[in-house]
């Protein structure tokens, strides 16, 4: 078929706007999954997916239509909405020409919505916009329209208003895609293959299945190709398409998207972003060839502790890590050792939606019970000798003797909100050291403030308690921005004198005290009593800066005197004093697996 009937797209969104739902009626207009086999959210392929309602993973597909009489090849790709998965975003941007923006009729315009926007605009790539859910009672089309063309634009004579539960004016939108998306550059099948490799998962039966965009060239089957960044030379085993399912081809030519199974065993052979490459008639030595565009390496921010209960299932939490790694390389991991929790490993996230998805999936796939630590973020330590040193937790703190500076990311956030809420948003993120940046009205109605925090104040609760001031109207989202030098102190937590590095933090100097109480007092309520006193305390270095005491149990042993001389009663309670003072010397206290979770929910004031 003619590069001119080829379209490459992706549908981008904020979360819960609908992209999904629309992707169904693509499938169903275009008849590419038979009624019988067609489900909600086809393309969300994972149980999560489907109970929670959101995308995860991005999920190509390609769709045969004809139009005007005329067969077209629709290269559709879903992609997440959710903040912390926009690596996939950025990936999806970079196999289209084009991209279908959605947004729900009823909310309008949200953070994440601008910000995969900008990304496409960024990609040069050719937008539609879709107003969604115009069935809905609450739907105002000429309001979210109008909002649109103010904040991004767009006229709003080229918004189109679907129905993507209904199918109202879904032709429409693929007439649109037809009409205004470019066609891929042409190039000849005999040039030297190029294809930027978008995705790559394990298959337990194909092995290494690469998910690429050709941009030159074509491929079939047992062709040789070499990634140009890792040099590695393979022999392609298959070739084909998604529908959505992999259906194999005979070949694949320039322009289309489509699967490359590779008879790798490890994704780590197959980078995302890497190059498949195959020489022409050119002759271009591997030497001299010039990689595609690729992506930069996607870099955690966020790091927890992740603990089995039971410590001889260590074993099985290190496999079944390296089994989800395989499928999602976002996720990082090294062993670490706990005096507390024993052994485990340092896992690296995007962000809480992130961690959350992968501790549910280790605890539903793999039967694992676990304990994951109060997330931090990584800091840089400038060391007195002028080199600097990466820890992703405050146990790995060198002594503050060797300390010139502590360096802790700062993101970019931006919170829309409606303007009653401006104040209660603006306080919030005040608390949270964030510096306003800018403030921008969309229309009457809707505010987008900007700030700058550090990514330890939002990494928390904080999008919680945003939630929370505006009443559930706010939307955010963030981009790391640098490193930034601050007053930042280690705060250790002590459970009977003995310190619990799992519980320790990382926090700027002003708010050590007010960090330090609310973890004192919620450990004191979720502590155990015993026998003996239990003091719980917060400390800097050898100061301590917040304290809370778990009385010990007490037996009345005074109960048995009746009258007498009172030198007998203060005898009975010396010795039982006595006692108490032995058995704290020796005692041990179990930390139930609530006091690690109550650094989660702390009010940083």
């Amino acid at each position: 078929m003619s590069h001119r009937n080829i379209r490459n797209f992706c549908i981008i969104a904020h979360i819960d706007h609908g992209k999904s739902t629309l992707a169904d009626r693509f499938l169903e207009v275009t008849n590419t999954v038979n009624k019988r086999d067609m489900k909600s959210q086809l393309l969300d392929t994972m149980d999560l997916e489907q109970e929670r309602g959101i995308t995860i993973k991005l999920q190509p597909v390609r769709m045969d239509w004809k139009f005007e009489g005329v067969d077209y090849i629709l290269n559709l790709i879903d992609t997440p909405g959710h903040v912390d998965f926009s690596y996939e975003v950025s990936r999806s941007l970079a196999a289209c020409e084009g991209a279908i923006l959605v947004v729900d009729a009823t909310q309008g315009i949200e953070a994440q919505t601008l910000a995969n926007c900008y990304m496409a605009i960024d990609h040069n790539l050719e937008i539609i916009p879709v107003l969604n859910k115009i069935d809905l009672p609450s739907a105002d089309v000429e309001k979210r329209a109008q909002e649109i063309e103010n904040a991004l634009g767009i006229p709003k004579e080229d918004i189109i208003a679907v129905s993507a539960k209904e199918g109202t004016n879904v032709e429409k939108v693929l007439k649109s895609v037809v009409e205004k998306l470019p066609a891929p550059v042409e190039a000849s099948d005999d040039d030297e293959l190029k294809a930027l490799i978008f995705d790559s998962v394990y298959d337990p039966y194909k092995g290494v299945v690469i998910y690429v965009r050709l941009n030159s060239g074509s491929i079939k089957r047992g062709d040789k190709v070499h990634f140009l960044n890792t040099k590695k030379e393979i022999e392609v085993l298959e070739v084909g398409h998604f529908k959505p399912k992999y259906v194999p081809t005979d070949v694949l030519h320039s322009g289309e998207v489509g699967y490359i199974v590779t008879g790798l065993k490890s994704v780590r052979d197959a980078r995302v972003g890497d190059t498949v490459w195959k020489q022409g008639n050119g002759k271009v030595e591997m030497e001299n060839a010039e990689a595609l565009d690729g992506y930069k390496k996607v870099r955690p921010f966020v790091f927890a502790g992740v603990f089995c209960t039971d410590n001889d299932d260590y074993n099985l939490l290190r496999e079944a890590l390296d089994k989800l790694q395989i499928n999602d390389s976002a996720l990082s991991f090294e062993p670490e050792q706990s005096g507390a929790l024993g052994h485990g490993f340092r896992c690296g996230f995007l962000g809480l939606l992130h961690m959350e998805i992968v501790q549910e999936r280790l605890e539903r796939e793999y039967n694992l019970d676990l304990i994951v630590t109060a997330p931090s973020v990584s800091y840089i330590i400038a060391m007195n000798d002028g080199s600097e040193v990466t820890i992703s937790s405050p146990s790995g703190l060198p002594d503050p003797v060797y300390i010139d500076a502590i360096k802790e990311p700062w993101v970019k956030v931006e919170i829309l909100s409606p303007k009653e809420y401006v104040g209660a948003v603006m306080t919030l993120c005040t608390e949270k050291r964030g510096v306003s940046k800018d403030v921008q009205y969309l229309d009457e109605n809707r505010v987008l403030n900007t700030f700058e925090m550090p990514l330890a104040s939002i990494v928390v609760d904080f999008y919680d308690q945003l939630k929370s001031v505006s009443s559930g109207y706010a939307s955010m989202n963030y981009e790391y921005l640098n490193f930034r030098a601050g007053d930042l102190v280690k705060l250790d937590i002590l459970v009977a004198d003995d310190k619990v590095d799992a519980l320790a933090l990382i926090v700027h100097r002003d708010q050590a005290f007010y960090v330090g109480r609310d973890i004192t007092k919620k450990l004191k309520g979720i502590v155990p009593r015993q026998n003996f006193v239990i003091p719980i305390q917060a400390a800097i270095g050898g100061k301590i800066v917040a304290r809370e005491t778990i009385s010990a149990f007490r037996k009345d042993v005074t109960a048995k005197l009746y009258g007498g001389d009172v030198t007998r009663k203060n005898k009975l309670l010396k010795k039982q004093k006595a006692g108490k003072k032995r058995m704290k010397q020796v005692g041990r206290v179990e930390l139930p697996q609530e006091a690690f979770l109550a650094v989660l929910k702390r009010n940083d004031n």
